[in-house]
């Protein structure tokens, strides 16, 4: 996620938005826990991965509207 924007705004955001960082880790591992999942190697039934994935598109949608408004 962000990898089209420069490292150093999102470094600045990590760094000044404790909100912004706390999303930012909880995406990434949010992310890694549904692609083991998906791969099989973390055993999670269904209703719970599906949590996940709406939890961790919540986490994006906000990430990038904290993104969004700090260049405008």
């Amino acid at each position: 996620m962000f990898e089209e924007q420069p490292q150093q705004e999102i470094d600045a955001l990590m760094r000044n938005n404790p909100e912004f960082r706390q999303l930012y880790h909880r995406h990434r591992d949010l992310d890694k826990k549904v692609m083991d999942a998906e791969l099989g190697v973390l055993p999670i039934d269904d209703a719970t991965l599906g949590q996940m994935k709406r939890e961790k598109l919540a986490a994006k949608d906000r990430l990038v509207r904290m993104y969004d408004a700090g260049h405008h």
